[in-house]
C-alpha cells in the first residue's frame, strides 16, 4: 500500500456542521420550517420591490428547475450569485445590486448556523504536521466557506483549497478532485479523502485511486445510506475526526 503523503477533507458535516434547524422558522403553504426564503423575500421588500411572498417563491421554484437541469445534474456548480440574478431577471427588477444583497442575506444566515466541533482544530494541526492538508467541497459561495474556515481557525492548517464554485465543477466529477491533487502537489495514491457522503466523497475519490475514509456522525441513517449507495466501499469508517489521526498512524 502506498505511503500516506496528503489528506484531503469534505468541509460540511465533516469539518464544519451546518445546523439547517437553527435557521428563521417560515411559513410557507401553511407549513412551518427553518429557512432563509423569508429573509430573502423580506430584503427584496426593502429594496422597495412590491413583489408578493407567493409570486418570490413561485418565481424562485422555477429558477432553481430550470438551473438545476443546466448546471447541477451536470455537475457543475450553482454559484449562489448566479442563482440570485437569474432570480431578479425573472422578477423582473432593474436593481443590479439585488443578486449580491440577497446573496449576503442568504449567506449569512448559513453562517451563522455553521459550528466546528471544538476538537477539529487539534486534530487537523496534528495531522498538518505530518502531511499535506487540503479541502475539497462542494459549495455554491467560495467567500462563506472560507469566511467560515476564518471563523473556526481551521484555515492555516491547509495547503490547498479547492471549493466547487471557485472550481466549476462538483464533486463527484474527477475535475474537482483533480485540481485539489494538483495544489496539494500530490497524485491520488498517496492521498486519502475524508468526507460525509458515500456518492460525493467515497465513489468520487475512489475513482482517481484514492483511499477513502467515511466519517458517518451527521448521517442520519446510515443503513439506508448504505443500501442507497452501489459504489466503491469506503477504505475505512469514522465516526469521529480524531479517529483519522489514529488510523493513518
Amino acid at each position: 500500500m502506498s505511503e500516506v503523503r496528503a489528506v484531503l477533507f469534505d468541509l460540511f458535516d465533516t469539518l464544519v456542521d451546518l445546523h439547517f434547524s437553527r435557521l428563521p422558522i417560515t411559513q410557507i403553504a401553511g407549513r412551518k420550517m427553518p429557512s432563509t426564503l423569508l429573509s430573502q423575500h423580506e430584503a427584496i421588500v426593502r429594496r422597495g420591490h412590491g413583489v408578493e411572498l407567493e409570486a418570490f417563491l413561485g418565481t424562485l421554484r422555477e429558477t432553481d428547475r430550470e438551473l438545476r437541469e443546466s448546471h447541477l445534474d451536470q455537475g457543475i456548480e450553482l454559484p449562489t450569485r448566479l442563482r440570485f440574478s437569474s432570480l431578479v431577471a425573472r422578477l423582473g427588477l432593474d436593481d443590479p445590486d439585488l443578486p449580491d444583497i440577497l446573496t449576503k442575506t442568504h449567506m449569512g444566515k448559513i453562517q451563522d448556523v455553521a459550528e466546528t466541533p471544538a476538537h477539529h482544530d487539534e486534530v487537523l494541526a496534528d495531522l498538518s504536521r505530518r502531511y499535506r492538508i487540503g479541502l475539497c467541497s462542494n459549495f455554491s459561495h467560495t467567500e462563506t466557506a472560507l469566511a467560515i474556515l476564518d471563523e473556526a481557525a481551521l484555515r492555516p492548517h491547509f495547503t490547498a483549497l479547492a471549493v466547487s464554485e471557485t472550481v466549476g465543477i462538483r464533486k463527484p466529477r474527477p475535475e474537482i478532485f483533480a485540481y485539489a491533487l494538483a495544489a496539494l502537489g500530490t497524485t491520488a495514491q498517496h492521498t486519502v479523502h475524508v468526507g460525509d457522503n458515500l456518492d460525493a466523497d467515497v465513489r468520487g475519490a475512489s475513482a482517481l485511486g484514492m483511499r477513502t475514509i467515511w466519517i458517518d456522525r451527521r448521517v442520519r441513517d446510515k443503513g439506508a445510506a448504505l443500501r442507497a449507495y452501489d459504489g466503491p466501499a469506503p477504505t475505512w469508517r469514522v465516526s469521529d475526526l480524531a479517529e483519522v489521526a489514529v488510523l493513518l498512524r
